[in-house]
């Protein structure tokens, strides 16, 4: 364990937390993470082995069942899982989203139902935004639910939902007509229960596992709904909160930012070790590589740009256990840490030469699961737009 990417301040529970989770990673992810992610098979046991140390319920309070911990503590478990397999962390990390939105928005009903089960990992959360033609632009969603009585009939395709099939409980986004003026206000988060696996489920479908570049191992689906009837009461929050999900979502993405921030800096820090292991090793006109100045000077630009990611993201998940929001603060740490995961993974790669192209070496899958930093939870583009707004709104001119 070096220096680069340490936390300062942190509780005897947490540092003992993130020991026990670094040494799951080392003995349990990371000697079976290259074979599994070559088959594309789902690592059922490290997930057993996740959901018996407590780990899907880390944030939710121990009143129903969970550990009761920060978003601090959460994003740099992550960061150690990721550190092993990215795919691991991508399956508590939609959970963690739907678990947070049930404990911030969800009714009194929902949470003592819901909450217990997703504690022990029992429930399983997806996520649902997305859709063949909508990604960022959320206001493009045509999925529709129409009030019919006392439910809600709905309709449309949903798009990249990880743990679409595993999960128990998908929070969906999806249009309303509340009479607004506002589209934003026409939206409704929907808690759709299912029963696991692929297939269909009373007008609600999961078709398929859709393949990747990377990102193995977790199922990332589409969802069909064709007249899925619910009752108001699937609303989260409830009936009265129809109206609110866009609002509700965007809560929810805040904290997934951090998320997303917490596994580019879990994939860089792995991505830096392998080369600066590799540097060493690895010998060139009669001495290792890392004695050269520009393998040396790779190497610090890599460290330096861990360092910085793993600051900014811990920044953030800081000032939102502080009570206050930080959508500024998410999407520069995504933002930073996506776009360094991307370089430090590529100098580990070239560091790396030909071996870095081969199957056989580990660094190969983190190059393929870097990329996915880059979109996952808002673009780079869209971090920029949502930064750029907020600094225009804070420095504008007077007059």
């Amino acid at each position: 364990m070096g220096r680069i990417a340490q936390t300062d301040g942190l509780t005897e529970v947490q540092a003992d937390i993130l020991a026990a989770v670094r040494t799951f990673v080392d003995k349990e992810i990371l000697p079976n993470a290259g074979d599994l992610e070559r088959k594309d098979e789902y690592p059922e046991e490290i997930i057993n082995h996740m959901k018996d140390m407590g780990l899907f319920g880390i944030m939710i309070p121990e009143e129903f069942g969970g550990l009761g911990e920060s978003l601090l503590t959460y994003a740099l478990v992550v960061e150690e899982i990721a550190r092993g397999w990215m795919s691991v962390s991508g399956v508590i990390n939609t959970h963690f989203i739907v678990a947070y939105l049930v404990l911030q928005h969800g009714s009194d009903e929902q949470k003592a139902r819901l909450l217990p089960q997703m504690a022990t990992g029992d429930v399983r959360g997806a996520f649902s935004m997305s859709e063949p033609g909508c990604g960022s632009d959320v206001s493009a969603i045509t999925t529709r639910a129409t009030r019919e009585g006392d439910d809600y009939v709905i309709n449309g395709q949903k798009m990249w939902l990880t743990n679409g099939a595993r999960s128990g409980v998908v929070a969906t986004l999806v249009k309303t007509d509340e009479g607004a003026e506002s589209v934003y206000k026409n939206m409704t988060t929907f808690l759709l229960e299912k029963e696991p696996g692929f297939g269909t489920h009373g007008g609600l479908s999961i078709p398929g596992k859709l393949e990747k570049l990377g990102y193995k191992g977790v199922e990332t689906t589409e969802m069909i709904l064709d007249g899925h009837r619910v009752p108001a009461s699937a609303i989260l929050g409830g009936a009265d909160k129809a109206g609110r999900g866009f609002y509700q979502m965007m809560d929810g993405v805040e904290v997934g930012r951090v998320n997303v921030a917490a596994r580019a800096c879990g994939i860089m820090i792995r991505a830096f070790e392998l080369g600066i292991a590799y540097a060493q090793q690895r010998r060139t006109f009669g001495r290792q590589i890392a004695d050269h100045q520009a393998i040396a000077f790779k190497l610090a630009e890599m460290a330096t740009k861990v360092e910085a990611g793993h600051l900014m993201m811990v920044s953030a998940a800081r000032k939102k256990d502080s009570g206050q929001r930080n959508d500024v603060e998410a999407g520069m740490a995504k933002y930073l840490a996506s776009e360094y995961c991307y370089e430090v993974t590529t100098d580990s790669f070239r560091i790396h030469g030909g071996y870095g192209y081969s199957k056989e070496y580990e660094i190969e899958r983190l190059y393929r699961e870097a990329p996915f930093m880059l979109i996952g939870e808002g673009t780079s583009e869209v971090q920029k737009r949502i930064i750029s707004k907020a600094l225009l709104k804070d420095y504008r001119l007077g007059g």
